[in-house]
């Protein structure tokens, strides 16, 4: 098992930049890939970006593709999600997610774990 969580989120005005952190317990994170989701109030979850076990594969929504950036450092246990040219849409719980059975994956039912989720609030 892998606990995840995440950091840092927050309030910022439309075109500021945000950096998330995902921390993981335990001696195997090279062996998930994983993944940032959003949730806003309403909607369902969507993912947003994922990386695969070794870092050498991404995936991005089209939303927001040139502007956010997935990346781990696996020793560390921790994936990032760098955030620019926010937008007021951004605004919504991000939760970092892990998935064992998929060495990369964009599909929402093949993560097992996830974290708490950080509230991240794009101001216009």
């Amino acid at each position: 098992q892998v606990q995840l969580v995440e950091s840092g989120g927050g309030l910022v005005q439309a075109g500021g930049s945000l950096r998330l952190s995902c921390a993981a317990s335990g001696r195997t994170f090279s062996r998930y890939a994983m993944g940032w989701f959003r949730q806003a109030p309403g909607n369902e979850r969507e993912i947003v970006a994922a990386i695969s076990r070794g870092g050498g594969n991404t995936y991005y929504a089209d939303s927001v593709k040139g502007r956010f950036t997935i990346s781990r450092d696996n020793a560390k246990n921790t994936v990032y999600l760098q955030m620019n040219s926010l937008k007021p849409e951004d605004t919504a719980v991000y939760y970092c997610a892990a998935s064992y059975k998929a060495a990369f994956s964009a599909v929402t039912a093949e993560y097992d774990y996830w974290g708490q989720g950080t509230q991240v609030h794009v101001s216009s």
